[in-house]
This record gives C-alpha cells, sequence and structure tokens, in this order.
C-alpha cells in the first residue's frame, strides 16, 4: 500500500469536499505549487487510492425520489450461486450498490427508483434472476439523514 503523508490526506479531505479544485487552488490551499500539487494528485491516481471523480445528482430533480433497501436471502449458498447473483445483480441499472453481508440475511442491494411501480417491477426482476429461491425484505426511506461518500482521513476534529 502506497503510504500517505498529512500533505496527501489534505489533498484528499480537500477533493472528496470539491473534486473540481484546479491543481493551483488545490496546491494553495495545502501549501504547494501548481507542480508538486499535480505530481502528488497524478501518484494518488495512479495507485489506486484516487479511483475517480464524479458529478453527485439530485435524484429528485430525475424523479427518482425513491430510495429503497432490499434485504435478499438465498435458500442455498455456494461459490457459484453468489456469483450468478452477483452478475444478474450488477446488471441492473437500478442498483446503486449491493453488497454480500454476514449476518440474517445474504445480499443488502440500495436501488433508487421513480415510484412504487417502478419498485414492485424492480423486486420482481431481482427475485426472477435469483440462481435459487429467495426471500426479500424491503425498507422504503422515509427522510435521508445522511448520505455522503466521504471518509474521514485523520482524527475527529472536537
Amino acid at each position: 500500500m502506497y503510504e500517505l503523508d498529512a500533505i496527501d490526506l489534505r489533498i484528499l479531505d480537500l477533493l472528496q469536499q470539491q473534486g473540481r479544485l484546479t491543481m493551483t487552488e488545490l496546491g494553495e490551499s495545502v501549501g504547494l505549487s501548481t507542480s508538486p500539487c499535480s505530481q502528488r494528485v497524478k501518484r494518488l491516481e495512479q495507485t489506486g487510492v484516487i479511483t475517480g471523480y464524479h458529478a453527485r445528482i439530485a435524484p429528485q430533480a430525475l424523479g427518482k425520489a425513491l430510495l429503497v433497501f432490499v434485504e435478499i436471502t438465498l435458500t442455498e449458498k455456494s461459490e457459484l450461486i453468489f456469483k450468478k447473483v452477483r452478475d444478474a445483480l450488477a446488471h441492473i441499472p437500478e442498483v446503486q450498490e449491493c453488497h454480500l453481508i454476514a449476518g440474517r440475511f445474504d445480499y443488502l442491494v440500495k436501488a433508487r427508483l421513480g415510484g412504487m411501480d417502478e419498485y414492485r417491477r424492480l423486486l420482481g426482476t431481482m427475485l426472477a434472476q435469483m440462481p435459487v429461491p429467495a426471500q426479500s425484505n424491503s425498507y422504503v426511506v422515509m427522510e435521508e439523514v445522511k448520505e455522503s461518500t466521504a471518509l474521514r482521513l485523520g482524527p475527529r476534529k472536537k
């Protein structure tokens, strides 16, 4: 793993907050000139620490206000079955996240949809694509209290 110093962590923290900073602005914020700052960012990208830059889009602006979490429990489990489930769920556009879970169910799926009709179709699609029978429990989000992709990169601030 690449060893990160305090300047690298500050660069990462700033880019998490505002990914469109210019190298000049970023460098000024961390006390570097443009060229060394650019070299550090390039190294962070090349080593896989920075994996991309993304625009955050308001789902409501696109008519995708319904957020649903679905627990999926498979009746049988094996590496082959897990692979088939991963392949099936990874190709459903409404699925934003899918995680294999250690616990009382097998998969936790996060989906963003336009309404209950879309959700009903999505659930049917997901369950139909399972390689073995599956049970599901769904949770419709009433209020999004916090949603963030930012990682805490240093000691907690008081």
